[in-house]
């Protein structure tokens, strides 16, 4: 069976943008800015992509190319059947992400609806509280599901790559005017204050719990962690550069989620609405409140909303894709079998998380989190100390001048310093679930000691460390 590949450089790149750019980027990224003292969260958030999230994200683009395989087949011919396991630790977290995420989608789809007829603008919460939960919500649930499976069902060149060349740039175009507009309205000026202003004082004082959420959002939008990027590179040729890649990704991902700041807080500022109130359904209900008292307040909304439904279905259709990836790969089952299949699983599995409003929330706020990042700290493990200089040798294949002086200081920062750092994020997750208290100085050392332990078991003779 001939193995799917992108038209272009364009279409991958767009494609994986369009992975990272969803409901991390406008329904994650300003209410977690907004409860991290703005300015402050911002700094750290940039700082996390740059230092964590490219390094991360070409790791995987290295795996997935240097393969040709889906998450499960790329770790068993890489490394052996006993890797497959870290594979499925990737599937595990797409299920579990797709399947709260589907959800949010639906309440998305019905907000566009909404926004045309004003259905919600006379009493934003009462109206979110009827349609967040229950048989209403897995029906759009199901047509957003519908729709993502539908475009992966196309194929990965005329489905998800043709989609993701639209998609993306109106995204872009549409935010970017929503920006401009926000600027012209009363309380701009403080809006970008508070977004924009590093208070050095509250970051001092919380550094710990802003850097957790900000590499949690980090990993989150850039899709690290789950195989979505290990997969879509295993459509890549070998004459790209997956350094350069990575960075036109990360870079317009990260604008992206800036740009939907720049409409949000405004619009809050405008109309006297408290950052981050409401928390993850502020966008539903503080944003969509403020949205009913603006002139053009429906064409702004369903402008709006639009966007983020954009948004969103880019990133389901990489997660889908995933999976259907799985069954095509190991399964020898065809595009449209494995399609059917998954979006049956899905079917169940977001319905499930439409009804159950506690299992929805665990989902969203915990494992999801949690999931991610040990799939990013495993695939970090795999490269630098399994691979080692097969994944060296992957980085500068297509890579230029620039790319390959930085080729080896990439490895060792995979190898040692990302892992060290995404053990003691997992660690941190796991101690906040259970409730444990643990100093940082516990933690760090517990962090050392566990990736040490990891490294001593799995070191290869490939590496180069």
């Amino acid at each position: 069976m001939t193995r799917a590949s992108w038209r272009s450089r364009l279409g991958f790149i767009l494609a994986a943008v369009g992975s990272a750019v969803g409901l991390g980027n406008v329904w994650r990224f300003p209410w977690l800015t907004a409860e991290n003292g703005g300015g402050a969260f911002l700094l750290l958030y940039l700082l996390v992509i740059v230092l964590v999230g490219v390094p991360g994200l070409l790791g995987e683009f290295v795996i997935g190319r240097r393969s040709n395989r889906n998450p499960v087949g790329a770790f068993e011919q890489l490394g052996g059947r006993h890797w497959r396991a870290l594979g499925g630790v990737a599937l595990l977290a797409s299920v579990v992400v797709l399947s709260f995420y589907s959800v949010v989608g639906g309440w998305i789809l019905r907000y566009t609806a909404g926004s045309v007829t004003g259905a919600y603008f006379g009493a934003p919460q009462q109206y979110f509280a009827a349609i967040d939960y229950g048989f209403g919500a897995v029906a759009f649930h199901v047509l957003f599901l519908a729709i993502t499976a539908g475009v992966v069902y196309a194929g990965v060149d005329r489905g998800i790559e043709l989609a993701t060349k639209v998609m993306v740039p109106a995204i872009v175009l549409l935010l970017g005017g929503l920006a401009a507009w926000a600027a012209t309205l009363p309380g701009a000026g403080a809006a970008y204050g508070f977004y924009l202003t590093l208070d050095v004082a509250y970051l001092r004082a919380n550094f710990l719990d802003v850097l957790a959420a900000s590499a949690g959002q980090a990993l989150f939008t850039l899709s690290v962690g789950a195989g979505v990027m290990l997969t879509y590179a295993s459509y890549l040729g070998e004459d790209r550069s997956l350094a350069a890649d990575g960075t036109i990704i990360a870079t317009l991902n990260t604008g992206i989620g800036v740009l939907a700041g720049l409409v949000i807080f405004p619009v809050l500022f405008s109309l006297g609405v408290a950052p981050g109130s409401g928390g993850p359904g502020a966008l539903f209900i503080s944003l969509a409140g403020a949205f009913a008292e603006l002139p053009y307040s429906r064409l702004v909304g369903t402008v709006f909303f639009g966007v983020v439904a954009l948004a969103a279905l880019s990133s389901s259709i990489s997660i889908f894709e995933v999976l259907v990836a799985y069954l095509v790969d190991e399964h020898e089952a065809t595009r449209s079998n494995a399609t059917a299949v998954v979006a049956g699983l899905f079917l169940v599995t977001g319905s499930v998380a439409a009804m159950v409003p506690s299992l929805f929330t665990l989902l969203a706020d915990t494992i999801a989190n949690l999931a991610l990042t040990a799939g990013l700290l495993g695939f970090l493990l795999f490269a630098g100390w399994v691979l080692g200089s097969k994944a060296l040798a992957e980085y500068e294949s297509g890579a230029g001048p620039l790319a390959r002086l930085v080729s080896v200081p990439w490895l060792y920062a995979v190898a040692i310093v990302l892992p060290l750092f995404l053990a003691f994020s997992l660690l941190s997750g796991i101690a906040a679930v259970l409730g444990v208290t643990l100093g940082f100085e516990l933690l760090a050392a517990a962090a050392v000691v566990g990736v040490a332990g990891c490294i001593a078991i799995i070191r290869g003779p490939t590496a180069v460390l």
